[in-house]
């Protein structure tokens, strides 16, 4: 059950304010679209990629031991986060 909570709490701040849940919102705002499908639909997309992740690592998991998985992952956090700020912080061409 702690294992449990841990990957929810971690997940649910990580997607707090992210790109997919503005997109939900904006789906949500427009007044064509009924919520429960926006819901459903959002909900489902959720699941198939973390799916998708936890096929992945598990695959990645046969090839790299788990703290060099740990240091990959962290590391390209950190070099998708430079390139967002050096695009944020580059003057417009």
């Amino acid at each position: 059950m702690i294992a449990f909570l841990t990957i929810f709490l971690s997940v649910f701040v990580a997607e707090l304010g992210d790109k997919t849940q503005l997109a939900t919102a904006l789906f949500a705002a427009e007044g064509n679209t009924p919520k429960w499908l926006v819901f459903l639909g959002s909900s489902t997309a959720l699941v198939a990629s973390a799916g998708v992740a936890t096929i992945a690592g598990s695959v990645a998991r046969g090839f790299v031991e788990g703290p060099m998985l740990k240091l990959v992952a962290g590391a390209s956090f950190i070099v998708i986060g430079a390139f967002i700020l050096w695009g944020a912080l580059r003057p417009p061409s």
